[in-house]
């Protein structure tokens, strides 16, 4: 279809150029009836954007999602109406409840086929409303431009979170007068419009900071979202406290710094990182929601201990402790105004780096003899020793939620700040780190890009294999695998006497079927073999998969505190 006049286009055009003004440049998405407009606009117009086919829209979303970790910018992602808006909803809500803004546009029906039981209709807003930050439905071809505007607000302001956008098939064919198609370069980037702190509320953790004998500093995924890493340095040095992080802030601090605790809670946190918290005389929470992980179910930190809460969304400070102060801004502003007001003090010290050292050394007694193992199955900390042996420092590492992230988020010690650990940890749905790693190669293909898994998470996205193939993409993947959902049996071992009830599967020759869809894989049974596939496998300029036997998490001394009972 042709452009509608000198100043008119499509919908669909409009859709395009509103994209481009926006600064996208990648999309990832799956075609369908509903779309054909939106797709031959990108077929006849020239613009910079490259769209990724993928195989199902669950992890074109979940590629929206590590691409926009990884660069800063929004992830795009599309799909057609019924199953396809069905199918993109896992990625949509773990990127919003992450924090992480992703454009989910799905098409519809035409609007004046609705109610009259067209083929694939639903009630697309609300079906997202409660799962997005903001959604909407472009019925009226005139508005659809300041409609996608908004989304890009949306979506990068505030606490950054997904957005959604129904595209009926009629509004991709309306006309939209050019003159109201542009973009919005500032909302193209996250956070933006940044909140600045309140001087006073600023001034009195200052205050209540500077007098602390054993302070702690907590850090979720907010920092790392803000890129206050710099900040946090300096009000750490400032205090001489320890660092801790949750599973998604890793990146806030590197973890060779001496002020690095490294992961604190039951999924990744071990007996003396929890000692630090419960010892904490003041804890700074930051850009962190003191979930049930992070404060092993709201016992770690005590209630009583005096709380500071820095966070970007209102309601967050004061849910679940009695928080002292509480700090409503953007990380990295919140952390800079501390970092200076701390420097016109007298700060205590508290003897910060000796503290995590304590830790560090009582991780690595744990550590070190699993990790020099040669037992068989292989142990997943033999894993993780022969990574950090082949992996450069600044690789990006994608995991699925079971096996990998405890073990990742306990013993991976990363030599960086920054993002560079990439795991699902608002919901932990299967089968994310295959999309995610995808989508963060193509935001940082100058660096290596690992997904690792369990062999539960691999039948739910091996799929996707032919779109890493198809694209090339030199992502290597690794899985462990122990023929079982081993968390679920490690909790039916822990808190139900052992009654193992339909958690077993057979054993998948995952290496077979990556062959199969052209990746270039190994079998690895033997320790001593882990070390020399893993580095080939690194090095392969392919995508490629080394499928590890591997010790099932209910025989592991895996470091998580509880299973759930």
């Amino acid at each position: 279809m042709p452009e509608a006049s000198h100043n008119q286009m499509t919908g669909g055009e409009a859709m395009v150029r509103l994209l481009e003004g926006h600064g996208v440049r990648h999309i990832f998405g799956l075609c369908g009836d509903t779309t054909l407009p939106f797709y031959d606009a990108l077929a006849r117009l020239d613009h910079q954007i490259t769209h990724f086919l993928t195989r199902d829209e669950r992890h074109a979303a979940y590629m929206a999602d590590g691409y926009a970790r990884v660069t800063g910018r929004p992830g795009v992602c599309e799909g057609p109406s019924g199953g396809g808006a069905t199918y993109i909803l896992p990625g949509v809500v773990e990127a919003n409840e992450s924090s992480i803004p992703i454009l989910a546009i799905t098409s519809d029906v035409a609007t004046t086929s609705r109610g009259k039981y067209p083929l694939t209709e639903l009630d697309q807003p609300a079906l997202f409303k409660p799962l997005t930050k903001w959604n909407a439905s472009l019925d009226d071809a005139a508005q659809l431009p300041a409609m996608v505007r908004e989304a890009f607000r949306q979506m990068t302001t505030g606490t950054p979170g997904a957005v959604h956008l129904s595209l009926p098939f009629d509004t991709q064919n309306a006309p939209v007068d050019t003159a109201e198609v542009y973009g919005d370069l500032s909302y193209g980037r996250f956070p933006a419009d940044r909140q600045s702190p309140d001087p006073a509320a600023i001034e009195e953790a200052a205050a209540i900071l500077s007098k602390a004998s054993n302070a702690i500093a907590i850090c979720g995924g907010g920092p790392v979202i803000s890129g206050a890493e710099a900040a946090l340095a300096r009000v750490a040095r400032a205090l001489d406290i320890p660092v801790a992080t949750t599973v998604s802030g890793q990146g806030s601090i590197a973890e060779t710094d001496p002020l690095a605790l490294g992961v604190v809670g039951s999924n990744g946190g071990i007996p003396a990182t929890r000692a630090e918290v419960d010892a904490a005389d003041v804890v700074l929470f930051i850009g962190c929601r003191a979930g049930s992980v992070t404060t092993e179910r709201w016992r770690s930190p005590a209630k009583g201990t005096t709380v500071i809460h820095i966070d970007s969304d209102p309601a967050v400070p004061g849910t679940n402790y009695d928080t002292a102060v509480s700090i409503v801004a953007d990380a990295r502003l919140a952390l800079e105004a501390l970092a200076d007001a701390l420097a016109a003090r007298d700060c205590t010290p508290q003897n910060g780096a000796s503290r995590c050292k304590v830790a560090w050394t009582a991780k690595q007694a744990q550590f070190a003899p699993l990790a020099a193992s040669s037992a068989t199955p292989i142990l997943p900390e033999r894993v993780m020793a022969d990574l950090m042996g082949v992996l450069d420092d600044d690789a990006v590492i994608v995991a699925d939620p079971g096996t990998p992230c405890p073990y990742f988020s306990a013993y991976y010690r990363w030599p960086r700040d920054g993002r560079q650990f990439i795991t699902n940890r608002a919901h932990g749905a299967l089968g994310f780190s295959i999309g995610a790693a995808m989508g963060a190669h193509v935001g940082r293909p100058d660096v290596k890009t690992l997904a690792v898994m369990g062999d539960g998470s691999f039948g739910f996205a091996c799929g996707e294999f032919e779109t890493m193939v198809r694209h090339n993409m030199p992502i290597t993947n690794i899985v462990f695998s122990n023929a079982t959902y081993s968390w679920i049996k490690a909790g039916q071992k822990a808190g139900f006497e052992e009654r193992y009830y339909n958690v077993d599967f057979n054993r998948t020759d995952h290496a077979a079927v990556a062959s199969a869809f052209g990746v270039k894989s190994w079998t690895v049974r033997d320790p001593d073999d882990l070390r020399t596939v893993l580095a080939k496998a690194i090095a392969h300029d392919g995508p490629t998969l080394v499928d590890i036997h591997s010790q099932p998490l209910s025989e592991a001394a895996a470091p998580v505190s509880e299973w759930v009972a």
